[in-house]
């Protein structure tokens, strides 16, 4: 959080918070007394007017310029300022490498990494003219490990974790935090919203795999960790007078494992990520 300046006081915009981690987010921080304003594609342009201790939703499109630039001024002439910035949107494909479409492959970057990019590039000018501010990448632990089926959606977030790693450097001389949380599975919509590419399907030749593959990952997702868990470390970040470059949250042999991919050898850590999966 801004130095010295107390929950009610600080405007925290969050991408992607109609549903899952986002939603879960922006409603806690709500109820903490931030000043929330969530994001939505669908959600109404101006906002609809909340009840206190509801985050303010409007329209956001962050794979669109001028909506993403909408959304922000909108939030600046309303409070006079932006304290945090959460880049929370984005969705996951499934699919082979070989199986996945240039076009589709576009489509998961344009929104998980492109998205944040925007957002980022439409609240720093804001936050270096106050000489502070605090952006929160949400990234996933399958950005450290890339995830066999989904590569394009760990692509996606490899990107974003060295976007973030380099930008913590490039505005610490303006008085701007930047981190990253990396959730591993979560209890959310997100994967019932999965998109399997249009190759998908017994006539791939990934097909027994893909499909075995896929039914550990989404048992995994939906026994995995309450939403409400990312919420409560992202506002211990605010509470941060130094946020660390990353923060992991989520199951624990998940976590461990994204631990001990930088120990072991490169062939057994391997070798044990196609035992989990089932990969010959």
């Amino acid at each position: 959080m801004p130095r010295n300046r107390r929950p009610e006081e600080t405007v925290v915009l969050i991408t992607g918070a109609s549903s899952g981690i986002g939603k879960a987010c922006a409603e806690h921080l709500a109820r903490r007394g931030y000043r929330v304003f969530g994001t939505s594609r669908r959600a109404p342009f101006p906002p609809a007017p909340t009840a206190p201790g509801q985050p303010i939703m409007l329209q956001m499109d962050v794979t669109q310029d001028e909506s993403v630039r909408r959304a922000v001024d909108f939030i600046v002439r309303e409070t006079g300022r932006l304290d945090v910035v959460v880049n929370n949107a984005g969705f996951g494909v499934a699919g082979a490498v070989e199986d996945t479409s240039i076009d589709e492959a576009k489509s998961q970057l344009e929104t998980n990494f492109f998205g944040v990019l925007r957002v980022c590039r439409a609240a720093l000018p804001v936050m270096r003219a106050q000489g502070e501010g605090l952006i929160v990448n949400i990234s996933s632990l399958g950005g450290v490990i890339a995830l066999p089926f989904q590569a394009l959606y760990s692509a996606s977030k490899f990107a974003v974790e060295g976007l973030t790693e380099a930008l913590r450097l490039e505005v610490r001389p303006f008085g701007i935090r930047v981190t990253m949380i990396e959730p591993g599975d979560m209890r959310t919509g997100f994967t019932d919203q999965r998109v399997r590419v249009a190759a998908w399907g017994p006539t791939s030749a990934y097909a027994p795999y893909a499909e075995r593959v896929l039914q550990v990952v989404e048992t995994d997702e939906r026994h995995g960790g309450a939403p409400e868990r990312v919420a409560v470390l992202l506002e211990r970040i605010l509470r941060s007078p130094n946020p660390a470059p990353r923060y992991r949250v989520g199951p624990a042999f998940q976590r461990l494992a994204a631990r001990l991919k930088g120990i072991l050898p490169g062939r057994l850590f391997e070798w044990a990520l196609a035992k989990y999966y089932r990969i010959p």
